[in-house]
């Protein structure tokens, strides 16, 4: 006996873990009406008494190949009925004409059988109504297997076999498939599973992933989404991710080969972020939340083995950070007091988008004592100047996440997204004098000819405000960036699909 597995990485070869008898392509239905029972359903034993009169019917017995008694019923132990023709409730009953389905009701509706039937007084001493039984095929503790089954020549990527005595975990270790932690194994059933977050193809191409420049379908994207422990509703988000920094603008190939400690830090905004669950609370750049921690895994883990970009290799960081294993988390968008980091760059009301920064780890800002927003502008701008070196103007972006109680500072005062960027601005500008190279006894600075310049800290746009954060602590955080513009990386916005 071998257990398998899909391979994560970029080759893939056309095998079945089932045999080739398996029926995958839909069976078809025979004329007439058909009926798909099981005997474990009390509803279907109510209305097993009427089936005999159905004399144009064919029966279908999900359980007990005896049951109905007194019908010549076909049995679906397979469930390749069940499963193909979408039962999601016993009994069912389906009118076919010449091999297509035409009608349908579900359970037991007395009305409904009669017309579906034409049988005028059918069933006139049952009740009106009963509600059935979940068909077999539906059943949480077969459905994963009935689609691997069924369905599983939808995968195209080469399996791995793994004998009884190997170790899934230590497999993965060896053949460099992890980013260092345990990865759950790909096995055909998650990756259908997980391919059921999405309404894309298997085969759809996503992106080009760098640095080998390799195409990642949605399949290789679940198998690695598998891995990193996503539930298929992340899957979307995902996707988009990828999106966003398999391009040129974010250039996800100069953030892995630069020496600076930085990777992809995703933003998630939208409606989309509540309904999975995603953190933007306390703890929001921290463990503990699935949502946040898998889907910027998973982005990692493509990027290394799809895409080849591995520690050591391409990826040349000095010292690199932790947030390279994950960094995602959601705006607090319900309790801010700005319009959200997504509709500032364009993305309208209602919808679900990710925005994507090449980003160092993160650094608080404490200010406990500002009362008004001019004292905590002040604070911010005093910090922001930090990024990556007090006397380096222009040529890095930062990410300022506004933690709720300095929010509230700003809020009170009538302060908007625009007012406090356009504040901080005025505030970080640099006097030449003050940053060219020996200045203060530091070598590091701008070259002498801009000394009588006056320098701002940071490019239009170079601010990328976010509200997000635990409600109690006067603290906000910043995350600097890499080079940015045509020289580096460009934050880049994408809408997350379906």
């Amino acid at each position: 006996m071998v257990q398998r597995q899909l391979e994560p990485t970029r080759w893939t070869l056309l095998k079945s873990s089932y045999s080739p008898s398996v029926t995958r392509s839909k069976p078809i239905l025979p004329d007439g009406l058909v009926v798909i029972v099981k005997e474990e359903c009390a509803t279907c034993q109510m209305v097993a008494p009427l089936l005999p009169l159905l004399t144009d019917a064919t029966v279908y017995t999900q359980d007990n190949p005896d049951f109905p008694a007194h019908v010549d019923a076909i049995s679906d132990a397979d469930l390749a009925i069940s499963w193909h023709h979408d039962i999601e409730t016993v009994p069912t009953v389906i009118r076919v004409v010449d091999g297509v389905e035409v009608e349908r009701t579900i359970g037991w509706h007395r009305d409904s059988w009669r017309d579906i039937t034409g049988i005028a007084d059918l069933g006139e001493d049952l009740p009106v109504m009963r509600p059935g039984c979940g068909s077999m095929s539906v059943d949480p503790d077969k459905v994963d297997m009935l689609r691997a089954k069924y369905a599983g020549d939808r995968l195209k990527s080469r399996r791995i076999e793994l004998a009884d005595l190997d170790d899934e975990m230590e497999v993965l270790f060896d053949r460099g498939l992890t980013d260092g932690l345990p990865v759950t194994a790909p096995t055909e059933e998650r990756v259908l599973r997980m391919l059921e977050g999405t309404r894309r193809d298997a085969s759809d191409v996503v992106a080009i992933v760098p640095p080998d420049l390799v195409e990642v379908t949605v399949e290789k994207i679940a198998i690695n989404a598998v891995m990193a422990g996503c539930k298929p509703e992340y899957l979307p988000w995902v996707i988009a991710s990828l999106e966003a920094i398999c391009n040129d603008e974010f250039n996800v190939h100069g953030v892995l080969a630069t020496t600076m400690p930085v990777g992809p830090v995703i933003i998630c905004n939208g409606p989309g972020t509540r309904a999975i669950g995603m953190n933007s609370g306390v703890n929001v750049l921290g463990q503990g939340n699935r949502a946040n921690l898998t889907i910027g895994r998973a982005v990692q883990l493509v990027v290394r083995n799809v895409g080849g970009g591995r520690p050591g290799e391409v990826d040349r960081a000095a010292h690199g950070n932790p947030g390279k294993l994950s960094f995602c988390f959601a705006e607090d968008e319900i309790g801010s007091p700005f319009t959200s980091l997504a509709a500032s760059r364009g993305v309208g009301p209602g919808s679900n988008a990710v925005t994507v920064f090449a980003g160092e780890g993160p650094r608080c800002i404490v200010d406990q004592l500002a009362r008004d927003p001019d004292q905590l502008a002040n604070s911010f701008a005093a910090c922001l100047r930090t990024v990556h070196h007090p006397k380096l103007p222009l040529g890095f972006d930062v990410v300022l996440i506004v933690g709720p109680e300095h929010a509230r500072v700003f809020a009170e005062a009538g302060w908007d997204r625009d007012r406090l960027l356009a504040e901080l601005h005025d505030r970080l500008q640099l006097a030449g004098a003050d940053i060219v190279r020996g200045a203060h006894g530091m070598a590091e600075g701008v070259q002498d000819t801009f000394k009588d310049l006056t320098l701002p800290k940071f490019r239009d746009g170079g601010i990328l405000l976010v509200h997000a954060g635990g409600g109690a602590g006067l603290f906000s955080a910043m995350i600097g960036g890499w080079a940015n513009g045509s020289t580096g990386s460009t934050p880049v916005t994408r809408l997350v699909g379906t």
